[in-house]
Formats: structure tokens, C-alpha cells, sequence
């Protein structure tokens, strides 16, 4: 049985529960017998700020694959309020805050134009009959008629400016006079996924992870993050995989810090993604490391065995990635080798390995960064090696069909 189909009958399920004024309807134009695909998506936390008020948000994502309809997810997971999104929009991103003339649709839930969320909810959008193409800019456009609260549901580190305006401009390309779109930070708030319906699509890789997940280190609106990366090679050889990127900088395993645990946030983040068929589990436990009071290998190669197997219970397959290095000495050193060692083990249970480590350390010295690589701080990679790492993924891993290893 296709284990696509259980996560859409999840998903509309938790629609349902969570939002019962709505009711899902058909849309003329959109073929909705496909599975859908995950395209783009930002793992959510708290975010706190001012709010916004009578005020259009236009946010840019750049997709992996393209599909001839679209639907988006907004959260309010975090939120301390009910949010009202007044009106939604979807367009081509066309540089900035612009969007292509005449690419411009309305999103709706349940047939209407607006939504209100409850506090701990999130919501899927109907489908739109929205062409998105491969790797591109897709500009989303939320009206927010009434104050938000101060505490909300965001993405912290999206290097991407996104643009506030003020009263209702979501459906306006360009902006003009007092309704100005001015740039209002690098962070998403209350998006968390874009999906297509693309029926070549084999499946999508989420990678999982922390800063160097994130891509911090690499450009403002460049899309140059690893997973960025990853997917032009993907549409270079043709392959029709989606990838999502759910990095948190600062994610750890075990502590709710910087966005809920990683061993926490594992499935709503990885398992519950649209079309999910492999997960790459990459950089938590450098975080973990780095604490006050760093848990030792043994307890990290733990949460490791215990995510692998969640995935595998799921269907889904684990690449896991080795740890780069952060010029580490002493017992942290030591851990770090022992993760790896484990992760590169014949019985670490891992479907297939991304040796970050090999692709960005020094062979002269393993236990730090390669010069070329090294963005400054001795941790993050910088756009060279960020690239490095995606170079380093084994595309065959990504094929559907291979066998999952059992638990």
C-alpha cells in the first residue's frame, strides 16, 4: 500500500478535527488523484516581535521540484492567539518584492478567502490551480487584518528578506506610494510548507538538522544552503524528488531550545512532510556537543538508533550524516569520532551515509574545518562547503524502490 495515502488521509484529518468549519472542495482545473509532493518548507518555532496589524507579509520560497498545482500550510503551533489570515495569495516571485503580472492566484480554505487559526493548529490551503516551476522564487502573500500576537509561529533563520505593507495588497504585483512593500527581516512567519502535485515525482528527502541544515554562513536570498544545492543536482539527472529543508539553527536532540528537541519534533518535522520517502539526518548532535553539559557519545548514538528506527517503523529511509568538524580537542573530539565511527558501522542501521565530515575537514588535521571550507568560525561551513557536502550525497540513495533495513 502506498504510505502516501495514509498521510493524506492524516493530514485532512487533523483539517477536520482542528478546524471544523471547514470543509475541503474540489477546484476546478486541479487534478488532485496524485499524491502530493513537499517542494519547500521551514520547520517552525517560536517567534517573538512585535506583531503585525492591518498588513500584507510577502514571503519568497524557493522550490526543488515543480508541479501544475499547489497548496501552502500556514501554523499557528506556537501562537498565544487565535490568528486571522484575511486573504492569501500565490504568485511567481519576479525578483525582490515583485511578482510576475498575471501569475498571481487566490489560495483558500474550505472554499473562503480567509481562516481563522486556533492557538496550536495549523491549517492546509485548498489545492490552486497554480503552475510552480523547479527551483524558482514563489511569492506568498498573507493579509493579516487584525493584531498578532507578540508570541507566533515562525522560522528564525530564513535568510531571505521577506516584505511588509501596510492595509490589504496581497493580489498587487508592485507597490507604490504609502502601500510600499519594505523589506521586514529574514525570518518566515506562520508558512511552513509548499506542496505540488507532480505525478512524475518519486518521492521527497527531508533534511534534518541544525545550522549547517539552515545554511548559516551562506548568502542572504541566494538559496545557496547544502540543500539548495542538493536539489539542482537532483533536477540536473533528472530525477522528480522534492527537497525539504527542516534545519533549526541551534536544534539540538534533547533540549528545547532553539525550536522544539529534535527527537521531539522528529515526526510532525520529517514523518508527517507530503511524500516523505527518505530523511537525512544530519547535524543536531554538533549542538548537543556543544552544551554546558554535553551528553556523552553513547547517549547521542542512542537518540540516533531511536530516530533511524522511527523512520524505518514509517517506511521511511535514513541517510545519516557524519559530524564536520569544530576544531574540537579532548573528549568532545573523542565523541565526535565515536558517533561517526558508529554512523559509518555496518550494523549502525543507517540505509545509506553522508560523509559530511570527509567532504569539508581538513586531511591534514580531521579535527577541523579544510581552510577553503572554513566560513570563519571554525563550525559553520561556508558556501563552498555547503556545496562540498551536497556534492557529496550519493544520488542513487535517492532512488525509489531500495529496501529500508529493519529496525
Amino acid at each position: 500500500m502506498n504510505r502516501w495515502i495514509p498521510a493524506l488521509l492524516k493530514a485532512a484529518l487533523v483539517l477536520c478535527i482542528v478546524l471544523p468549519d471547514i470543509v475541503s472542495k474540489g477546484v476546478q482545473g486541479v487534478e488532485t488523484s496524485a499524491p502530493w509532493i513537499g517542494t519547500w518548507s521551514a520547520s517552525p518555532s517560536i517567534t517573538d516581535d512585535a506583531g503585525f496589524n492591518n498588513q500584507t507579509l510577502r514571503q519568497i520560497v524557493h522550490t526543488s521540484i515543480g508541479g501544475g498545482s499547489a497548496r501552502i500550510q500556514l501554523s499557528n503551533l506556537f501562537g498565544s492567539e487565535p490568528l486571522v489570515i484575511g486573504e492569501a495569495r500565490i504568485a511567481r516571485g519576479a525578483g525582490g518584492q515583485e511578482t510576475v503580472v498575471g501569475s498571481d492566484r487566490a489560495v483558500t480554505f474550505g472554499g473562503q478567502p480567509n481562516v481563522t487559526i486556533p492557538v496550536g493548529a495549523s491549517v492546509l490551503s485548498d489545492p490552486v490551480a497554480f503552475e510552480v516551476p523547479p527551483l524558482a522564487d514563489v511569492a506568498i502573500s498573507l493579509y493579516l487584518p487584525v493584531q498578532t500576537a507578540p508570541r507566533s509561529t515562525g522560522h528564525v533563520d530564513g535568510l531571505q528578506d521577506i516584505y511588509i505593507a501596510a492595509g490589504d495588497v496581497a493580489a498587487d504585483p508592485v507597490f507604490t506610494g504609502g502601500n510600499t512593500f519594505s523589506p521586514g527581516g529574514q525570518s518566515y512567519y506562520f508558512l511552513t510548507s509548499l506542496d505540488v502535485l507532480n505525478p512524475a515525482a518519486t518521492g521527497a528527502v527531508v533534511t534534518f538538522g541544525a545550522s549547517i541544515t539552515d545554511g548559516i554562513k551562506s548568502s542572504v536570498n541566494a538559496n545557496r544552503r547544502w540543500p539548495n544545492r542538493l536539489a539542482i543536482r537532483l533536477q540536473q539527472a533528472g530525477m522528480a524528488v522534492g527537497v525539504l529543508n527542516q534545519g533549526i539553527s541551534g536544534n539540538t536532540f534533547f533540549t528545547n531550545n532553539a525550536g522544539q528537541a529534535g527527537l521531539k519534533r522528529f515526526d510532525r518535522d520529517v514523518l508527517e512532510q507530503p511524500g516523505v520517502e527518505w530523511v537525512v539526518i544530519s547535524d543536531d548532535a554538533i549542538n548537543d556537543l556543544n552544551t554546558d553539559t554535553p551528553p556523552t557519545a553513547r547517549r547521542l548514538i542512542g537518540a540516533l538508533r531511536q530516530l533511524i528506527e522511527r523512520a524505518h517503523r514509517a517506511n521511511v529511509k535514513a541517510i545519516c550524516s557524519t559530524l564536520t568538524p569544530f576544531a574540537a580537542t579532548g573528549s568532545l573530539e573523542a565523541a565526535r569520532q565515536d558517533i561517526n565511527a558508529f554512523i559509518l558501522s555496518p550494523t549502525s542501521g543507517c540505509d545509506a551515509v553522508l560523509d559530511q565530515a570527509k567532504a569539508v575537514s581538513d586531511p591534514a588535521n580531521p579535527a577541523v574545518l579544510l581552510p577553503a571550507y572554513n566560513s570563519g568560525d571554525n563550525l559553520h561551513p561556508n558556501e563552498a562547503g555547503l556545496q562540498a557536502i551536497a556534492d557529496a550525497m550519493d544520488l542513487g540513495a535517492l532512488t525509489a524502490g531500495a529496501p529500508v533495513q529493519a529496525p
